[in-house]
């Protein structure tokens, strides 16, 4: 049976994965970008839990973080409408079916990115905050 980090993880991919973009998880970023754009999702860093006692819980604030990728003439337009899909897709249901207490992205920070024979690339990283909690630090 899968961890609740796993599990939020997942339901994470799934809704990056109704979005026109092609979704991965852990992949490398390819040579080229798809027409719609890519978004690879990170699995990130759970940091240091807060913990309470009486039972035994740890509250975590999750960075996981979407790479998203355009490429294409009209680069800019197509990273904005991306960046503005992953929002409303989060926005849907800040708590992933209940999997968690609330889900939050960051503002990304874009950069240019030249691809030697093809046009360039735009790109950023979104950081996305995932707030739950679970009985066991390695669950």
């Amino acid at each position: 049976m899968p961890t609740p980090r796993e599990t939020i993880l997942t339901a994470l991919q799934a809704r990056l994965s109704a979005l026109p973009a092609t979704v991965l998880r852990g992949e490398v970023l390819p040579e080229r970008a798809p027409a719609a754009g890519l978004l690879i999702l990170r699995d990130g860093d759970p940091g240091e839990p807060e913990v309470t006692l009486s039972p035994l819980t740890y509250h975590y604030q999750h960075r996981a973080e979407i790479e998203a990728v355009v490429q294409g003439a009209a680069r800019d337009a197509a990273f904005d409408t991306l960046t503005a899909s992953i929002g409303t897709a989060l926005a849907t249901d800040r708590t992933l079916g209940g999997l968690c207490d609330w889900v939050e992205a960051e503002a990304p920070r874009p950069v240019d990115l030249p691809v030697e024979g093809a046009a360039n690339l735009k790109a950023a990283v979104i950081p996305v905050v995932l707030h739950y909690t679970t009985a066991d630090p390695l669950g």
